[in-house]
């Protein structure tokens, strides 16, 4: 130990570190050898696969279903596009005498139209 007394961690502890880190490792390897992860359910390949998205995808997969087809992109693209843009303008439409009213009434129109959708995609599909 020259200078102050003080150990560095290059060289003295550097074989303790090497040490407990080997430790950690061997028992995190034993014990997932020891405990392996369920696989869970076999799956059925004679019965047909039903896709499903999300929660927060629902309302989407709900459109699509009334816009089968060549009408997808007005039901997967302009219709989510219309939402986001009442949302944008949403400062906007709050100007004026009575904006603070059909702000909310905007606002609680796209939440109900979204919930009956999600709703509808979860129960009657």
């Amino acid at each position: 130990m020259i200078g102050n007394g003080k150990k560095s961690l290059y060289p003295d502890y550097l074989p303790y570190v090497a040490a407990a880190l080997l430790l950690a490792v061997e028992a995190i390897l034993a014990m997932a050898l020891l405990f392996p992860p369920s696989i869970g359910p076999a799956i059925d390949l004679a019965s047909p696969y039903q896709p499903r998205p999300e929660w927060y995808f629902l309302w989407l997969y709900q459109l699509l279903r009334y816009f089968p087809g060549r009408s997808a992109v007005l039901g997967t693209v302009l219709i989510p596009l219309l939402f986001i843009l009442v949302f944008i303008f949403m400062p906007y439409i709050d100007r004026g005498k009575n904006g603070r009213k059909i702000a909310v009434l905007a606002g609680s129109a796209l939440f109900a139209v979204v919930a009956a959708l999600t709703l509808m995609a979860v129960f009657f599909t």
